[in-house]
């Protein structure tokens, strides 16, 4: 199985889309994650950097997801979304996110 090395994270109200990548970009999985499951599904994974993107409960859940162990990085929008491929939805802004963390020169 590959390592997990940036879990990009769609904030919503009520669901938050997931896209964890390996070291090389590739994808390991996608996932559509309740707001009341986030912590318990982060928790089993193996410490790693989680992005998303800044908006108004973001500082909250990096602070959530700090206290898991893991590393937190919040992204402006606008370095998100040259990233994102093809019409707008919740998997493909986590993929977004994700591929914008893995970026050196993307503005944080």
């Amino acid at each position: 199985m590959h390592e997990i090395s940036i879990v990009g994270i769609d904030l919503a109200k009520h669901v938050f889309q997931l896209h964890a990548v390996d070291v090389r970009g590739h994808k390991i999985f996608s996932k559509l994650v309740q707001r009341d499951q986030l912590r318990m599904v982060l928790s089993q994974l193996p410490p790693c950097r989680v992005a998303m993107e800044a908006c108004g409960s973001a500082h909250y859940w990096a602070r959530e997801i700090r206290a898991l162990g893991h590393e937190t990085e919040l992204l402006p929008p606008q370095a998100v979304k040259p990233f994102v491929l093809g019409h707008k939805n919740d998997a493909r802004d986590a993929a977004a996110i994700a591929e914008a963390a893995a970026r050196p020169a993307t503005p944080r």
